[in-house]
């Protein structure tokens, strides 16, 4: 009796292939943009449509709003997402907190007008896991209600105390994609004891309370497959300081996304963020080599690489596509994937 043929390893997909019965790790872009006006909402589309798909826009519905016109900011933010200028379908919203009167109707204005090209919600200042699960419970009323195919990914800040406290349960919520750093409240909600230097460098990743923070959120984000999220740096101009603190947030603290309230912060967050491109190329190298072999042991450069090493080398590459770096010509080819691409 002839065997049976195995497939061709070039038609078995990494993703596949090496995190069978996983949780996929979300591939998002390596930078968050805020923008609270609708000036702002539009002139950051029309940087996304020049670079591509390597950022994010959230439509800030929190500190964006007036007080008073919460429904108009939110009907404006709809109409973002709506927008023909939302080219890569990579636009979300952030609402208003567990506390504000107007969270609810933020969530039913969103998910109804925006139907299915909204991105994900982020949920800002939940004190703990029962918030968190509250406003994901809402939220999914409201896509049941509204006949929604996929359910929304959310993003939760981690800026208070109980959020800190209650970081792994949060991660480990149904829908959670992102956990973001809200190091400003954060800083805030120490009455003093934490000064206003560790809201900016060296002080935010130097101060105790504030590194330990930032090391538990990874830990807990990165250990329940979801991206860690770094907050903003208040540097809007030197480039070189915009980038230390991407990088330092990236090599130092683990983080793989990073927040931007300035456009001139978004280039050099990506340049941090992105890897080194003879990484890439071994990375390609080693990747190819395994597919060709069906996924087995390998040597490369004199070194034995297998499954464990494997899957460093294929979420690296993934990461560089996210960044917007441009891929060997073979991994494109044998590995299509939008985001690797």
């Amino acid at each position: 009796m002839k065997p049976t043929q195995s497939p061709q390893p070039d038609t078995l997909h990494p993703r596949n292939v090496l995190f069978q019965g996983e949780k996929p790790f979300p591939a998002l872009p390596a930078v968050d943009h805020y923008a609270g006006s609708e000036k702002l909402m539009r002139k950051a589309l029309q940087l996304q449509q020049e670079l591509g798909p390597v950022f994010d826009l959230t439509c800030d519905c929190e500190d964006g709003a007036r007080a008073g016109a919460e429904t108009e900011h939110a009907h404006m933010a709809a109409d973002i997402v709506n927008s023909a200028d939302n080219r890569f379908g990579r636009v979300g919203a952030r609402i208003h907190d567990i506390t504000h009167a107007h969270w609810q109707q933020d969530l039913d204005i969103l998910v109804e007008r925006s139907g299915e090209r909204l991105a994900f919600l982020t949920l800002p200042k939940v004190r703990g896991a029962g918030d968190a699960r509250t406003q994901i419970e809402a939220l999914r009323a409201v896509e049941a209600r509204c006949g929604r195919a996929r359910p929304l990914p959310v993003h939760i800040l981690i800026e208070t105390h109980g959020a800190l406290r209650e970081v792994w349960e949060i991660a480990q919520l149904d829908g959670v994609e992102s956990l973001d750093f809200g190091l400003m409240d954060f800083v805030s909600a120490h009455h003093g004891a934490v000064p206003g230097s560790a809201m900016r460098s060296p002080g935010q990743f130097t101060h105790p309370l504030v590194a330990r923070a930032k090391c538990e959120i990874a830990a807990a984000a990165l250990a329940n497959g979801v991206v860690p999220s770094h907050n903003v740096t208040t540097e809007l101009k030197d480039v070189a300081t915009i980038r230390a603190d991407a990088a330092r947030a990236r090599s130092e603290f683990g983080y793989l996304r990073m927040w931007s309230i300035h456009p001139n912060q978004i280039r050099p967050i990506l340049d941090a963020m992105r890897p080194d491109f003879s990484e890439v190329e071994d990375a390609a190298e080693i990747i190819i080599a395994a597919a060709d072999a069906s996924w087995g042991p390998i040597q490369h450069k004199g070194r034995l690489h297998d499954r464990a090493s494997y899957r460093y080398y294929w979420e690296l590459i993934e990461r560089a596509g996210a960044t917007g770096m441009t891929l060997p010509d073979e991994i494109r080819t044998r590995f299509p994937d939008p985001s690797a691409a």
